[in-house]
């Protein structure tokens, strides 16, 4: 039946048609965040970002990111891939996205940078349409094995899109702001052939990285407090990340707030969504950290909060050189020296 399916659709991809999928380490996601980040590590930079959201829900959400960016300082450019996959809900939802990234490095006067930068990417959905059971097949066999009839099942399918997004980003040693927009084309990724764009995402970000020492003592180690923002919007859902790193190497602690405390929920958007924890540890050219959401929402402890992994990796393959290069920003503040 047609009211059985519009069920199983919106209990399976209800997030998927509402917003993006979001990772509370946006930081740790540095070109999901904004396509001008590529380029902005140490040398070539390699992340791995998992999320698993509402676990203790039966089929939530799971996303994986998998990202590459480099810095061609010679061409003042940087250049990257991201590829994401998200599995949504009970009728097993699954997107993928393949993203290409280009940014401009403009250096600016009192060590200043401005970088403008896009990307241009293609995506698949599907939906496993095994895992669905329709009105006509329980009315014979209670399995759910016989073919249904269904004229709205008939018609399901898969999506392939293109889309884009630029951002700008500027930035010194120990601030950095940055806007970004995506899917400015608003694809259409219906899976029933009708209409079903994805609205545009605007996000504005910004912080600063702030030493606890500036004594005339020089010191291996110096503790940092780095506090910074996100803002997102995205159709008709808004979303506030505000909160604070400490940092001591090689441990960094963060303590965030998403939501939006003044704002009530109205059309279904969830102004108070969660607190998260971060714990996180750096290496020489490897860092990983560790994030759990406290659901403070309608959803409350049912849902499990969510868990989530990230891990970077630089990898230096310049040839050593007498000659001091110049050196490199980076305003990722996470885990920056």
């Amino acid at each position: 039946m047609r009211i059985l399916l519009t069920i199983v659709l919106f209990l399976g991809v209800f997030r998927g048609m509402a917003q993006d999928p979001h990772f509370s380490q946006y930081y740790a996601a540095p070109t999901y965040l904004n396509p001008a980040f590529a380029g902005t590590g140490a040398d070539h930079r390699f992340i791995a970002n998992y999320r698993n959201q509402w676990p203790d829900i039966s089929n939530g959400f799971i996303t994986y990111a998998f990202s590459y960016d480099y810095h061609m300082s010679d061409l003042r450019s940087g250049i990257g891939i991201l590829v994401m996959a998200d599995q949504a809900g009970s009728a097993g939802l699954q997107s993928t996205t393949v993203n290409f990234l280009y940014s401009y490095k403009v250096q600016l006067a009192n060590k200043w940078i401005v970088t403008p930068g896009l990307y241009f990417g293609y995506g698949y959905r599907d939906i496993d349409f095994n895992r669905l059971v329709f009105g006509d097949q329980l009315e014979f066999q209670s399995d759910g094995q016989v073919p249904t009839q269904d004229l709205q099942a008939n018609s399901l399918g898969s999506a392939h899109y293109f889309d884009f997004g630029s951002g700008l980003l500027i930035y010194n040693k120990t601030f950095w702001l940055g806007f970004a927009a995506s899917h400015i084309n608003e694809p259409n990724r219906s899976l029933l052939g009708e209409e079903s764009e994805i609205p545009m995402k605007t996000s504005i970000h910004a912080g600063f990285r702030v030493p606890l020492y500036s004594g005339v003592f020089k010191k291996k180690r110096i503790s940092s407090l780095a506090p910074s923002i996100v803002y997102q919007k995205q159709g008709d859902f808004d979303q506030l990340d505000i909160g604070m790193h400490f940092l001591y190497e090689p441990i960094m602690i963060g303590l965030w707030y998403r939501g939006i405390p003044i704002q009530q929920n109205v059309n279904d958007n969830i102004s108070q969504d969660a607190v998260v924890i971060i714990l996180g540890v750096r290496f020489e050219n490897l860092e990983t950290a560790y994030s759990y959401d406290f659901t403070v929402s309608e959803l409350g402890s049912i849902s499990g909060g969510a868990h989530e992994v990230s891990l970077k990796y630089n990898l230096n393959m310049a040839v050593k050189s007498k000659v001091k290069k110049p050196e490199k920003f980076i305003p990722c503040p996470t885990f920056s020296k």
